[in-house]
C-alpha cells in the first residue's frame, strides 16, 4: 500500500470510530452529567473533524505535478496538519475551561456502570486505531498520519482519566473529575502546539538539517572527481526537499564529461537519501 492509500485509510478508520464513541458518550455524559466524560465526548467531536482535515488534506497532497505546482501539492500535508493542531488546541483550551469551572462550582455526577464500559470500549477502539496509525507513519512518515497517531493516544489518556474519576466518583472524590479533566487538556494543548510548531518549520521553508546536509556532501565528495561542494541549498516540498548545489569539477574536464558526472550524482542522491526529491547541480569548472 502506498503513502497516500495508507494515509486515506487511517483518516477514514478514524471517522468511523470517532462518529460511534461520539454517540456512546454523549449519550451517557446526559444522563450522568458527568464533566469529564462530556469533555470525552467534545473531544472526539473534534477528532472527527481531526480526521476530515487528514483526509482532505492527504487526498490534495497525492495530486500530481502540474504547471501551477512544478513540485506537487506535497505541503497540503503540512497545512492541514496546522488546521489539526489549531483545533486540538482549541478543545484543549476548552476542555480546560470547563473542567476548573466544574473543580470551582464542585460539580458531581450520577455513578453508572456505562461510565466504566464506555471508558473501556473507549480505550480499546482508540487503542487499535493508534496502533494502526503507528503502523502507517513508521512506513511513510506522514505528519497527517503523525497528528492522527497522537490525536488518538491524547483519547486514551483522556478516557483513561475520565475512567479513574468515574471510579473515584464512586467513593465520593467527584473533584478528581474536573482533575483529570485539566491534566488531559493541557496534554493535548501541548502536543497541539509541537503538531503546530513542526507544521510551521517546513511551511516557512525550513531548510534540510546540518545532519542530513553533511551526509549528503560527504557523499558525493566520495566521488574522485569532485574537488568541492559548494552553495547547497534546500527547500522543502512536502515531506521532502529540493537539493540546489554547485560542485567543483577540474577545469580541464570536457563539458560532456563534467555534466555527466552531475547527472550521475543527481541520480544517486535521490536514490540514496529519501528526503531528497530532485538535485539540481551546478558544475564550476577549476584550474587544479
Amino acid at each position: 500500500m502506498n503513502r497516500y492509500e495508507s494515509t486515506k485509510r487511517v483518516s477514514f478508520l478514524g471517522i468511523v470510530g470517532n462518529v460511534f464513541l461520539l454517540i456512546i458518550k454523549f449519550i451517557v455524559a446526559i444522563f450522568s452529567h458527568s464533566e469529564a466524560m462530556m469533555a470525552d465526548a467534545i473531544n472526539s467531536a473534534g477528532d472527527i473533524f481531526s480526521s476530515i482535515m487528514s483526509y482532505v488534506g492527504n487526498k490534495i497532497a497525492c495530486m500530481p505535478s502540474d504547471e501551477d505546482h512544478n513540485f506537487g501539492h506535497g505541503k497540503a500535508e503540512y497545512i492541514f496538519s496546522m488546521f489539526i493542531s489549531i483545533f486540538m488546541i482549541l478543545i484543549g483550551v476548552k476542555i480546560l475551561f470547563d473542567s476548573i469551572m466544574a473543580i470551582i462550582h464542585g460539580d458531581t455526577f450520577q455513578f453508572s456502570i456505562y461510565l466504566i464500559l464506555v471508558c473501556i470500549v473507549t480505550i480499546v477502539v482508540k487503542l487499535l486505531l493508534y496502533l494502526y496509525a503507528r503502523k502507517s507513519y513508521k512506513h511513510h512518515h506522514n505528519i497527517l498520519v503523525k497528528a492522527t497517531m497522537k490525536d488518538h493516544r491524547n483519547d486514551m489518556l483522556l478516557t483513561l482519566g475520565t475512567l479513574l474519576s468515574v471510579i473515584l466518583g464512586y467513593f465520593g472524590y467527584y473533584f478528581f473529575d474536573g482533575i483529570f479533566g485539566s491534566i488531559t487538556s493541557i496534554y493535548i494543548i501541548v502536543t497541539g502546539l509541537g503538531i503546530m510548531m513542526e507544521a510551521y518549520h517546513v511551511l516557512m521553508d525550513a531548510s534540510i538539517s546540518k545532519k542530513d546536509k553533511d551526509l549528503i556532501v560527504e557523499f558525493i565528495l566520495n566521488n574522485s572527481s569532485v574537488i568541492k561542494v559548494e552553495d547547497f541549498y534546500t527547500v522543502p516540498v512536502g515531506y521532502k526537499y529540493v537539493a540546489v548545489l554547485t560542485i567543483d569539477l577540474d577545469g580541464n574536464m570536457s563539458t560532456f564529461a563534467s555534466h555527466e558526472i552531475a547527472d550521475t550524482i543527481e541520480k544517486e542522491i535521490t536514490k540514496k537519501f529519501k528526503k531528497i526529491y530532485k538535485v539540481i547541480i551546478h558544475v564550476n569548472p577549476v584550474e587544479r
